[in-house]
């Protein structure tokens, strides 16, 4: 039965990623423009990330932040929307999740999945897929997801080992109806931002 419902989840995957791009293509080429005209620096944001079994991969963003931001102020953590990395077009894009648009173009390559826990960077919470305690590997059993049971219940406002114990019981529970709950509740979040900045957990 799992067999079956990984397949209907590579399929919906596939079509919905698709029928996305094109769907969408206006607002991408919008968004891009914008970004192009208001900042300095690429329009997509390219990241090494962890997928699954620990493979390591680069997600396609667009960019929200000043070129090299990881680099200054506080690095990977975004306290709050008046960080001083984020660009004006970036902060509209992050309160809307608008800024993962371009990792269906990850799922199409089979690197993501519309569903699944969220990818992180090869360097934290864990130096390396090989650092992660053993209980906390379970969640690269699966594709990442451009959404996951994280994004539409805890987001952000929890540590990190407790979003893993999410993801961990995404993996424990997966069936394609639980995706496409998840996608739904993803779209009535859209343009909702409770909880899309770093917790101090």
């Amino acid at each position: 039965m799992k067999g079956l419902n990984l397949m209907i989840k590579r399929l919906i995957d596939i079509l919905g990623s698709i029928i996305g791009i094109i769907l969408i293509s206006p607002i991408i080429i919008i968004i891009s423009i914008l970004i192009k005209v208001s900042s300095s620096g690429p329009v997509f944001f390219r990241q090494r990330r962890l997928g699954k079994n620990g493979q390591v991969f680069k997600i396609i963003k667009f960019r929200t932040m000043i070129v090299d931001a990881e680099k200054k102020g506080d690095g990977l953590t975004v306290k709050n929307e008046s960080d001083n990395r984020i660009t004006n077009v970036g902060r509209f894009l992050r309160a809307t999740s608008l800024d993962e648009l371009p990792q269906l173009f990850n799922v199409i390559r089979g690197q993501m999945s519309l569903v699944g826990p969220r990818p992180p960077v090869t360097y934290f919470p864990y130096k390396g897929y090989e650092n992660y305690p053993h209980w906390a590997k379970k969640r690269f059993m699966m594709n990442p997801g451009v959404t996951g049971l994280t994004q539409v219940t805890v987001r952000n406002s929890v540590s990190w080992n407790e979003r893993i114990e999410v993801d961990n019981n995404y993996i424990d529970n997966f069936n394609v109806v639980l995706d496409i709950k998840i996608l739904l509740r993803t779209i009535f979040k859209l343009f909702k931002n409770e909880n899309i900045y770093m917790s101090k957990k």
